[in-house]
């Protein structure tokens, strides 16, 4: 059935050229073209768009200079996953067959048959957009170093390897400045403590280790049995590294404080801030601010959020089988920021101990009509059956305004332990969780109380399946976290 009378267009982008496809209201093909990716190609292609009157543009990019110079030149455009193309190329073909044309086709049919189920694309502001390009070049950057530094400790490694354990990284400052000047054990044979005193002062060294403990470290490492041409091979890939290196470490930093110069003027840097406790947090809330955008229509309830950020399981249910499974697609930049939001609340639970103890004795909380999981600690009985959840500590405040029970996070988060992980997000109906260290914020129709729904952490090695389902006997043994993310966005 056709959603809306017009003309409909696909594009299937690439690098070099972008085909494109545009059908009528009854699915006819009005034209198939190509367009080259440079100025005079994106010109012709806008130009082509408007003069045949097209009334939505379906991509499967949500952004990038295409995307800019669509929304610039007046025409409506929306997103398609790829999976969802992927998933519609057998409707229109069963020989299997795929082509930059015809999923330039398929994009069109979506367009025209489906474009309600698609949000449509709104341009962010500029404040955001320099927030995306510095946080994502930032992102860039730290991988290039961590292989890099990866690349010199295993350098390192085979004839030195007292040297990469001097100071706590590899890639830090001064150790990059210690290498510049002692690439070798040659080079560092008359280092005595007072030189490299003198040393540390020079370089403004902020730890607090004494130069003796730090020499011992470097003589502590085995020595190793390289010979003159092979040492001198290995000093030249260390200066190297060094130099490639160093360029890298101050660009970071460098973008790091700009990055916190732009989030303090942005009209929503203070709303993100409100959700971490530490000082320093501006990171990760600069990346959320990023990559949720400015358009508060995106996300109309958490569970879309969440389900962006890949907090969200893909659950799988066939007759009596029911779990839920990893979910790959999503927005890794958000998960990423969702998942160290966890941390940080984590480390920052105000009030709370920070020894594994035991959970407060159970309370009975009203039945609920249903519910995707129990919590960590709790029992289930059923679909319709009654939940019980560890109730909040005594010493609590308790949170006034709400009507549904509450749970606050620390005592939970004190029962369980943490180690690396991805996050698997599950549904508490009936309950709130509330973090009472702080107050609500909002600012342009964006709300993020400090109330959250709860992550189940689990080892991204082994994934164990997890039942959707309320009638859970008991957990994964993996579970090996509790932590809060963003529970509401209206």
């Amino acid at each position: 059935m056709v959603m809306s009378d017009g003309r409909f267009a696909g594009v299937d982008w690439a690098s070099e050229e972008h085909a494109v496809c545009v059908v009528n209201e009854r699915g006819r093909i009005l034209e198939g073209r190509r367009y080259r990716h440079n100025e005079p190609g994106i010109r012709a292609l806008c130009a082509r768009l408007l003069r045949l009157r097209v009334a939505l543009v379906a991509l499967e990019q949500p952004d990038g200079l295409l995307i800019e110079r669509l929304l610039d030149a007046g025409l409506t455009v929306v997103a398609v996953h790829p999976n969802q193309v992927k998933a519609m190329r057998p409707r229109y073909s069963v020989a299997g067959g795929k082509s930059d044309s015809f999923d330039s086709f398929v994009l069109a049919e979506l367009a025209r048959t489906d474009s309600h189920r698609f949000r449509v694309l709104e341009p962010d502001s500029d404040q955001t957009k320099a927030l995306r390009a510095m946080t994502r070049a930032r992102d860039g950057l730290v991988r290039t170093r961590v292989g890099l530094a990866n690349q010199l400790r295993d350098q390192l490694a085979t004839f030195w390897p007292g040297a990469a354990k001097v100071f706590w990284s590899v890639d830090s400052q001064i150790a990059l400045a210690f290498l510049r000047r002692y690439p070798t054990p040659l080079d560092a044979r008359r280092l005595g403590e007072q030189r490299l005193e003198a040393f540390l002062k020079r370089h403004g060294y902020p730890g607090r280790k004494p130069a003796r403990e730090l020499l011992t470290r470097l003589r502590n490492g085995a020595e190793g049995r390289a010979g003159e041409l092979e040492m001198q091979a290995h000093r030249e890939i260390v200066l190297a590294l060094v130099s490639a290196l160093e360029p890298i470490v101050g660009r970071i930093s460098e973008l790091t404080i700009e990055i916190r110069h732009a989030l303090d003027q942005h009209p929503d840097g203070q709303t993100f801030r409100s959700l971490f406790i530490a000082p320093d947090s501006w990171l990760c809330a600069a990346t959320m601010i990023a990559e949720i955008g400015d358009c508060r229509e995106r996300y109309p309830n958490y569970r879309s959020l969440a389900a962006d950020a890949g907090q969200a399981p893909v659950a799988v249910e066939s007759g009596k089988a029911k779990h839920a499974q990893f979910r790959w697609a999503c927005d890794h930049r958000l998960r990423a920021a969702f998942c160290t939001l966890a941390d940080s609340s984590r480390r920052h639970n105000r009030g709370q101990p920070t020894s594994t103890t035991a959970p407060a004795p159970a309370a009975p909380v009203k039945p609920t009509p249903h519910a995707s999981s129990a919590a960590p600690g709790a029992k289930s009985s059923g679909a319709s059956g009654t939940t019980t959840t560890p109730t909040t500590p005594t010493n609590t405040p308790p949170c006034s305004g709400l009507s549904r029970p509450e749970v606050d996070t620390g005592g939970l988060i004190a029962a369980v332990g943490h180690s690396r992980c991805e996050a698997v997000f599950l549904d508490y109906s009936g309950v709130t969780f509330r973090d009472v260290s702080g107050p609500p914020a909002t600012t342009k129709g964006l709300e993020t109380p400090r109330a959250f729904c709860y992550l189940q952490l689990v080892t991204r090695r082994s994934r164990p399946r997890i039942r959707a389902a309320a009638g859970i006997k008991k957990h994964a043994p993996r579970l090996v976290h509790v932590a809060p993310c963003l529970a509401h966005i209206r």
